[in-house]
């Protein structure tokens, strides 16, 4: 089950109109999202091409919000310095794409940002029991990562419970997010397993009312009984 955790809501830039970011990260903010998720595919790690420092530089001012920025990309590392000088708060790096990705986590952290470490949909939960020392955010992709707008994996869902259990038994604050498919529906279903960090893009970015919508997924987890 989840612990008492607030549910935090990150909305995807993905899904937000690129022809006028900052007006849409400004909305979102207005809206009520507590964290802004952006996504940084390379077409390499993931078969898409988005967006990099230059676009989180550019976003910065436009929100107070923390960014949570999504390193899709392979090797991470070289990078790392350029998005926490832009203006990325938490930096998520993946295991399967980061051979050397504890030293990944240090230097995130001595850079002065929360540290992320992200796992694809067939990585196992054990993959980051040496690594919860310096996580700060441990991000469950529940797509395959690489396009927005992707149906919610429930085969996820005991991983979650597992990562869950592995966090408390370290006695550490650790946020667990869960990034794809994310929706009302699936809102509860990922809370009870014990997610506490809602990235949802479609659900937030496709909806006519942010601050609805927003209010919705938020309400569809905190009902979860903790």
């Amino acid at each position: 089950m989840a612990d008492a955790s607030p549910i935090l809501i990150a909305p995807s830039i993905l899904s937000a109109d690129f022809a006028a970011m900052g007006e849409e990260v400004a909305a979102a903010t207005r809206a009520g999202a507590d964290w802004l998720h952006i996504d940084i595919m390379d077409g390499h790690f993931v078969p898409n091409l988005t967006f990099g420092p230059p676009m989180v530089r550019a976003l910065r001012p436009h929100s107070h919000l923390p960014f949570d920025v999504h390193l899709m990309i392979e090797p991470a590392d070289p990078l790392l310095e350029a998005f926490a000088a832009a203006g990325a708060d938490h930096i998520h790096v993946h295991v399967e794409g980061n051979p050397h990705v504890h030293r990944s986590l240090q230097t995130i952290r001595a850079l002065g940002k929360k540290a992320g470490v992200a796992i694809c949909p067939a990585t196992p939960p054990e993959a980051v029991s040496y690594l919860l020392d310096l996580a700060d955010v441990i991000l469950v992709m529940t797509v395959n990562p690489g396009f927005g707008g992707q149906r919610f994996l429930e085969s996820q869902l005991p991983k979650i419970r597992t990562l869950r259990e592995m966090v408390t038994a370290s006695k550490r604050d650790i946020v667990i997010g869960v990034d794809g498919g994310v929706d009302p529906l699936v809102m509860p279903l990922a809370a009870a397993a014990g997610a506490n960090m809602f990235v949802s893009g479609t659900a937030v970015f496709g909806q006519a009312d942010y601050a609805m919508a927003i209010a919705h997924l938020r309400q569809a987890g905190a009902g979860v009984p903790n």
